[in-house]
């Protein structure tokens, strides 16, 4: 209960106002290490797909999607970002997959995360990606039809 309460203050204390076309969430500067600058917190989301983990990028190999600036490891994962972004960019902006379920927008941690039919999910914590993996294809299915309402709010 205390960790439901504490996404709900987390959710209230955000401004509803989204990066660019409120499709891409960047986490205010502080929140898991994040800034204003980087998708993801500055990690590779290409690197999810290809070594399994979360993984920084470097501000020498940089792409721009949707108004934000995502960070690579390498010029590879850059260059396969670049050549396919839907495929890597996060379901729901990088916003949390079980709060979209929920019909609220949370900022997603990219620390946890989950590929689930090539596509990549992210949560707020650990343990609502716990709470997120008890009924993974259902609330896939209710973030799939939530998203565009949530969306709507954040613009």
């Amino acid at each position: 209960m205390k960790k439901i309460l504490t996404l709900v203050a987390v959710l209230f204390s955000f401004s509803l106002a989204a990066y660019a076309d409120g499709e891409i969430n960047l986490s205010k500067p502080g929140l898991f290490g994040g800034s204003w600058k980087h998708a993801l917190n500055g990690y590779d989301t290409v690197a999810y797909f290809t070594v399994g983990k979360a993984t920084k990028g470097k501000k020498e190999f940089v792409a721009e999607y949707k108004g934000a600036k995502w960070l690579f490891v390498s010029a590879e994962n850059r260059d396969l970002f670049k050549a396919d972004p839907e495929k890597y960019a996060p379901q729901y902006g990088g916003y949390c997959a079980w709060a979209v379920a929920h019909g609220s927008p949370a900022p997603g941690s990219p620390k946890v995360w989950k590929i689930v039919d090539n596509k990549l999910y992210v949560n707020y914590d650990k343990s609502i990606g716990k709470k997120w993996e008890k009924d993974i294809p259902g609330l896939i299915k209710r973030g799939d039809e939530n998203w565009p309402e949530v969306q709507e709010r954040l613009e």
